[in-house]
């Protein structure tokens, strides 16, 4: 009987994670299977008592809810989560990151733009200040696209409505409305865009004025805006729209890419329907492209707090200083809070997609999902939709929702995203090209249409390293204009989701 493949991912584990499916009666990691434990998923490899903490990755993960015998499968059936002391210490990892001459590092095609900042892409955006003025902003943006206008821009990556559901029945200050604020504002000014039209109602509690006054924000060629109620109607203001646009076309059109520094990637890292390979192939992998985009002077930015829960106490250690750290615990303390007076807890994570996939506790998905961030020392935490303002390895808070925490990264600035999955997550963003990286061989031939990279190759004997330079590679590729799975699937328009807090009222 051949001996099926498995992975043990630190010595004080007391399970192991079968890479094939475990056949009751088969030997793995010296335990005999006492039942089938399925592909991804977890078997004990030494007795787990009553209360005892079941270990992988070296951390605890959750704890024996009843006797585990050697042999057996480690899943919902016999593992809950406690709440466990995390050692919070601060900045003890924290190291000087190794960085190449400016000389040495590597280079992509972008687009400069007038502020410094470099674009992958070339979109145009049409927001909305509110969800009344989305169905306006659609047909804008459709009426455009569906034109011949953009046959003689091939600089133009398209037009693009970023509509929402809020706007109004809202608070006019407080966390909700500055997360908006900070969200609208991110996505008018994104380097990925050539040109912005924003288009509200008029009567809503976000008031575009405000907005433009609180950011200083003057309009002129790239940088419009207008509302329904001022222009007259739905229709002329869906005119106008599309002339105001095929003015700002040519302007727009008059960016060129030009050779950049790897040190202008700003690279937002996220997972979505995540397995039990997750934490072993693809996050790891992008762990390391992460560390070799640090050592070129770029920027990778790590979010979903809530899928960091647990393993946070890893990132402390990792944190420049003290009060980076400490402001980790503090948006810890703030989700805890969230989740608690909405009368939900922090282990409503993992999906069932992910439990069936070999995920148990957020704290196992929370270890996993951490990889994704590198070795390297965490700079900066910021809150959601935050500008991110330094290089290197930073956190940003956003919900583990992957479109909200997208929306998130890509409004602080980031211009290229990594995505990793292990169940086939369907997701594309705009103006944010997405590349999709497979945690198992399986998805990534059944999703091929979809997928961009396969680090399932990694349980073949491919090193971390050598796919994480494969995907460091793919980055700069994307970077310079070559196109992602998701782009040539048509994918983006619907993935701009704001963050909505607080009360509709």
């Amino acid at each position: 009987m051949d001996t099926p493949r498995f992975v043990r991912l630190a010595h004080g584990d007391n399970v192991i994670v079968a890479v094939d499916q475990i056949v009751a009666g088969n030997s793995a990691g010296g335990a005999r299977a006492r039942e089938r434990i399925p592909r991804g998923h977890k078997m004990a490899i030494a007795p787990i008592a009553l209360d005892e903490p079941v270990r992988k990755y070296g951390q605890i993960i959750g704890f024996a809810s009843k006797d585990i015998a050697p042999g057996d499968w480690v899943h919902e059936q016999n593992v809950v989560m406690h709440d466990f002391a995390r050692d919070y210490r601060f900045a003890e990892d924290a190291k000087n990151d190794e960085m190449l001459p400016p000389e040495l590092r590597a280079t992509f095609q972008g687009y400069l733009r007038a502020n410094g900042h470099t674009g992958t892409r070339n979109y145009i955006g049409v927001l909305t200040s509110v969800n009344c003025s989305a169905t306006v902003a659609k047909f804008i943006a459709e009426a455009v696209n569906r034109s011949d206008m953009l046959k003689d821009y091939p600089e133009i990556d398209g037009v693009v409505p970023f509509v929402h559901g809020t706007g109004c029945g809202m608070a006019s200050k407080g966390e909700g409305w500055d997360v908006l604020r900070r969200t609208q504002w991110g996505y008018a000014t994104h380097p990925n865009l050539g040109g912005a039209l924003m288009v509200g109602l008029g009567c809503e509690t976000f008031q575009i004025d405000s907005m433009k006054q609180h950011y200083d924000l003057v309009e002129g060629d790239r940088f419009q805006t207008m509302t329904i109620q001022a222009i007259g109607g739905s229709r002329k203001t869906i005119e106008e729209g599309v002339e105001r646009i095929r003015a700002m076309l040519p302007i727009a059109a008059k960016a060129k890419r030009e050779t950049r520094p790897a040190s202008e990637v700003m690279l937002a890292l996220q997972c979505g329907g995540s397995d039990g390979y997750s934490g072993i192939t693809a996050n790891p992998a992008l762990g390391s492209a992460v560390d070799l985009l640090v050592k070129h002077g770029g920027t990778g930015v790590l979010a979903e707090t809530p899928e960091i829960y647990g393993a946070e106490h890893l990132l402390t250690r990792r944190a420049v200083n003290s009060t980076v750290g400490e402001k980790l615990v503090e948006r810890i303390r703030w989700w805890e809070e969230y989740t608690e007076r909405n009368r939900g807890e922090m282990n409503n994570n993992p999906s069932p997609g992910n439990k069936a996939g070999g995920l148990t506790t957020i704290l196992e998905k929370s270890l996993g999902a951490a990889a994704k961030g590198g070795t390297t020392t965490m700079r900066a935490v910021y809150e959601y939709a935050e500008p991110v303002r330094e290089k290197g390895f930073v956190f940003m808070d956003t919900p583990g929702f992957d479109p909200v925490g997208a929306t998130g990264q890509v409004a602080g600035g980031c211009n290229v995203m990594c995505f990793t999955t292990g169940r086939g997550s369907a997701f594309g963003c705009k103006p944010t090209p997405s590349i999709k990286l497979a945690t198992n061989h399986y998805v990534y031939e059944t999703m091929t249409e979809d997928m961009d990279i396969n680090c399932g190759d990694i349980l073949d004997g491919v090193t971390i390293e050598q796919k994480g330079e494969e995907i460091f590679n793919k980055v700069l590729a994307v970077a310079s204009g070559a196109h992602t799975k998701s782009e040539d699937l048509g994918y983006g328009d619907l993935e701009f989701v704001p963050w909505q807090i607080g009360a509709t009222m």
